[in-house]
């Protein structure tokens, strides 16, 4: 069951990671700043989601290891906030971007 776990966590953190190189790539072609700031949102949430599986993957493996866990509460905490500030960089250029069509 524990490898079944960790091959999930390895499956999202993959997924999470072709997101951001895709994202990554998109928001540097991106010229109009409303739009790059939609993909910059993106960007930071596959960003902060890979963080975190990465964060699980080091605590669940802690083997009451000191090092893995101050490791994995370190990625936990970059990857919330990549997280909370991608969420509100996506809504407010959401927002900018219905105001502007209207």
């Amino acid at each position: 069951m524990e490898s079944f776990i960790f091959t999930v966590l390895a499956v999202f953190i993959f997924i999470s990671l072709l997101f951001s190189i895709f994202y990554s790539v998109r928001s540097r072609q991106m010229k109009e700043p409303v739009k790059k700031g939609i993909i910059g949102g993106k960007l930071n949430i596959s960003m902060g989601a890979m963080l975190v599986f990465i964060s699980a993957v080091q605590l669940l493996n802690s083997n009451e290891s000191t090092l893995r866990i101050i490791l994995g509460a370190i990625f936990l905490l970059l990857g919330l906030f990549n997280l909370f500030a991608g969420l509100r960089n996506y809504s407010f250029y959401r927002n900018k971007e219905q105001h502007t069509q209207s």
